[in-house]
């Protein structure tokens, strides 16, 4: 499951999408208009900032904008910046690779090999969603608003 920290640096991110090549976006506009605690906001605008993907300027007509074009980030490259990786379990993760503890040996787990073959389907799809892509809406369903 994705953290709340990935959830919102997305939404951020989203908005920053729509608003490229409009010049810095405030700080407390995107807080507001993506619900995200600005204090919380400030953290994850930084990480992204370390990382290239968002250029910041301070003052009166300060904000942050896209390091790149909208483009040339997928939605797989944003969540393994925030999250380090795709794979549900250490031991799937193609560069954040960990035996697991207490686990059999990685030749013989068949729920390594899930995750494998789980790991590369999601990476498959982040992989060719961009940033600058339509996202169409979907309706909830009553389904959808159980726990699972």
């Amino acid at each position: 499951m994705l953290s709340q920290k990935t959830r919102y640096a997305i939404r951020a991110m989203q908005h920053l999408a729509d608003k490229y090549g409009q010049g810095p976006v405030p700080l407390a506009e995107i807080a507001q208009t993506q619900n995200i605690p600005a204090k919380f906001l400030t953290v994850i605008l930084s990480e992204l900032t370390r990382f290239g993907v968002v250029a910041s300027q301070r003052g009166k007509d300060g904000g942050y904008w896209l390091g790149v074009p909208p483009i040339d980030i997928t939605y797989g490259d944003l969540i393994r910046v925030m999250c380090g990786s795709l794979a549900l379990v250490p031991c799937a993760s193609r560069f954040a690779h960990e035996t697991c503890k207490n686990c059999l040996d990685e030749k013989d787990c068949r729920t390594r090999a899930l995750m494998l073959q789980v790991r590369d389907a999601t990476a498959s799809l982040l992989d060719g969603i961009r940033l600058s892509d339509p996202i169409e809406l979907a309706p909830v369903s009553q389904d959808e608003s159980e726990p699972g």
